[in-house]
Formats: C-alpha cells, sequence, structure tokens
C-alpha cells in the first residue's frame, strides 16, 4: 500500500489498515527489539508498546515520511527510553550481598544506607524548590523529561537544565564531605 494512502487510512482509524501493518511489522519489530538486552520487559512488550503508541498518536504520522522509518524510530525511542530509566534502577548486587548475613554485617549495611540516604535528603533541601522538584522527579520516580515537561509545562532542555545543575552540587557536596 502507498505510504500516504496508509497513513491517511490510519489517521481515520481504519481497523484493516491497522492490522495490516501489525502483522506485516511484528516480526520486524521484534527483530529490532532483540538486539537489545533487558532486565525486565520483553521484546514483544516493546513492540506491543509501539503498535499502542502508533494507534494512540496516529493523528500525528506524517505522510511524507515514510511509515516504516516513523516506526522503526518510535520503537527505538521506546526501547531507549526504557533502558535509560532501567540504568538508574540500582541492582542490588552491586552491594556483594551474601544471603546469609551476619548480624554485624547488615546492620552496617543498614546503618551505611540509612546514612546515605539522610545525606541525600539534606542536600535535596538545599536545592531551589524547582531544581528539587525536578530532581526528584527524574531521579527518584523515574519520570523522563517529556513527562516532567508535561507536570512542570517547562521545556525539556529547562528541565536538562535544573537536573545537570542539581547533579554538579550534590556531587560537589558529597565530594567535599
Amino acid at each position: 500500500m502507498e505510504n500516504k494512502k496508509l497513513v491517511r487510512k490510519l489517521k481515520k482509524a481504519n481497523k484493516k489498515a491497522f492490522k495490516d501493518i501489525y502483522t506485516s511489522y511484528y516480526s520486524k519489530l521484534i527483530q529490532t527489539a532483540e538486539r537489545f538486552e533487558f532486565k525486565f520487559l520483553t521484546p514483544e512488550d516493546f513492540v506491543q508498546e509501539t503498535f499502542l503508541k502508533i494507534y494512540n498518536n496516529r493523528e500525528q504520522l506524517k505522510e511524507d515520511v515514510l511509515f516504516d522509518k516513523q516506526l522503526f524510530v518510535i520503537c527505538k525511542n521506546i526501547i531507549l527510553n526504557h533502558l535509560n530509566r532501567e540504568n538508574k534502577v540500582i541492582s542490588i548486587n552491586t552491594y556483594n550481598l551474601k544471603s546469609d548475613f551476619q548480624e554485624e554485617d547488615n546492620h552496617n549495611f543498614y546503618e551505611d544506607f540509612e546514612h546515605r540516604k539522610t545525606q541525600l535528603e539534606s542536600l535535596l533541601c538545599q536545592l531551589p524548590e524547582q531544581q528539587r522538584k525536578i530532581f526528584t522527579l527524574h531521579k527518584l520516580k523515574n519520570y523522563s523529561y517529556q513527562e516532567i515537561a508535561e507536570v512542570t509545562q517547562l521545556s525539556p532542555k529547562t528541565i536538562a537544565n535544573h537536573i545537570y545543575l542539581a547533579n554538579k552540587f550534590i556531587k560537589k557536596k558529597i565530594a567535599n564531605a
């Protein structure tokens, strides 16, 4: 089917056109997603999310851009956003925990954890209110820049700047502690 015709049909919520693209591109998108390593989700999860996004945002599809290019870019962006969030999750293995904790090791671990948590909370309180809010949403609640932009009505560049400044401040304070 011609690109413009396909996009027009999708924009009109034509179920047959959507089903056709689903069956035509599903396995190709799976192959693309399988090139990445995920900790929590499967390639199928990302492909499903891609098709949901295509359907929910079909009015934004461009007739003058190849449909398959738009589809693969959306899929890639979903995967990259997820991987960025996944990399923020602290793996419990980084602490080299043993299954047979000794009481003293257990106590030291939680004491260290509580100290770091208190230190972070103290540093967050020293940030300007807007910076603290944006940093908390991004680093602690795993919001994307776009999601924060929607909540705060700020541009993604402004959000990136706030996060950069907050990171710089916190790293400097921890280094000097």
